[in-house]
């Protein structure tokens, strides 16, 4: 029995993914659920979220095998295996797979032994590499008996990201209100098709292969990838810019969805507000997001001691029933009890 896999996706940047999943880790833990947090995005912002910089430093530098993400799959490049990962535990129920700066040299092994994965013989160590993420994953998550692992990964279409999400049972689209958000929406979804369709022929070689009797106990990912749905930045009105200039591309998002990620018709009737694929509008949160950064914590932990008074207290309560109903969104897409 394998831990459900949540990735959140788009190769555009700038969408505001990394704080996103920060505060879902904490709700889902505060929902009881115990959450890995992995971050395999290498410039490693998540990981600055949840530890002080000393502590990050310590990490980097020691060098200590399994201590970051990379630490575990260095290994591989010197014909040895991946290394159990070590978490950090940030609370009872939330623990934290760290990433690493380090992790894009990794890149390089992952593009080498993608087409060979596809070669007659000598098929476990390619596809060895190329699991060695979710292999990591599910490892950390049994070490905590975890009931999700949430992911981050970084705003590209290279061979880190496509590795991470053969390894993916869900994917969350996190989009703003603009052009390039929407031209990130149009060319994820015939990319998820390629790598899934991709990954089945591999999972196919890898079945007919002598390896795969020599290596009975290898498990692969199914690289499912399943659309959830997408999370939409509200779009902060400027005075130079008028609210249609927004609203223009962001009712455009239903139909691109539809068609980009789904491979479907368009349903020209459907606004943003009514579409049952459109999980949430992201608020902001402005004048809260530096003091929960100043305090190392969730917006919605905030509280008076913190400098969360008046009207910072009464958006730090509309901040938790906010990611609250999110958290619980989701799981019921992914059939996650909470």
């Amino acid at each position: 029995m394998t831990t459900p896999v949540l990735t959140f996706f788009n190769n555009k940047g700038g969408v505001g993914k990394t704080s996103l999943i920060y505060h879902l880790a904490w709700m889902f833990a505060n929902l009881h659920k115990q959450v890995v947090i992995a971050d395999l995005d290498p410039q490693a912002n998540l990981t600055a979220a949840f530890l002080d910089d000393e502590r990050i430093d310590a990490l980097w530098n020691n060098q200590a095998t399994g201590s970051t993400l990379y630490r575990c799959v260095e290994p591989l490049a010197d014909v040895s295996d991946i290394t159990e990962p070590i978490l950090q535990k940030i609370t009872q129920n939330l623990h934290l797979l760290p990433g690493d700066v380090a992790l894009s040299s990794f890149e390089d092994n992952l593009s080498t032994e993608w087409p060979r994965s596809m070669d007659d013989n000598n098929l476990h160590r390619p596809m060895r590499i190329l699991t060695a993420f979710w292999q990591l994953m599910q490892i950390a998550a049994n070490q905590v008996q975890a009931d999700i692992i949430l992911v981050d990964i970084g705003p590209n279409l290279g061979a880190i990201n496509r590795s991470v999400l053969l390894g993916t049972d869900y994917v969350v689209i996190p989009l703003g209100a603009d052009l390039f958000s929407l031209q990130g929406l149009s060319n994820l979804g015939p990319t998820l098709r390629r790598w899934r369709n991709q990954w089945k022929k591999r999972q196919d070689n890898w079945c007919d292969s002598k390896d795969s009797k020599k290596y009975s106990d290898f498990q692969l990912p199914g690289g499912r990838m399943e659309p959830v749905g997408y999370l939409c930045q509200q779009y902060s009105v400027r005075l130079d810019r008028p609210v249609q200039a927004y609203d223009r591309w962001v009712q455009r998002i239903p139909d691109t969805y539809r068609e980009a990620i789904l491979d479907a018709a368009p349903d020209t009737s459907i606004r943003q507000a009514d579409d049952p694929y459109c999980l949430a509008i992201i608020k902001h949160y402005r004048s809260l997001i530096p003091m929960a950064q100043e305090h190392r914590k969730p917006i919605f932990s905030l509280t008076s001691a913190d400098g969360a008074i008046g009207g910072h207290a009464n958006a730090v309560s509309d901040a938790k029933k906010d990611f609250r109903l999110l958290a619980q969104k989701i799981a019921g897409k992914i059939n996650l009890p909470v």
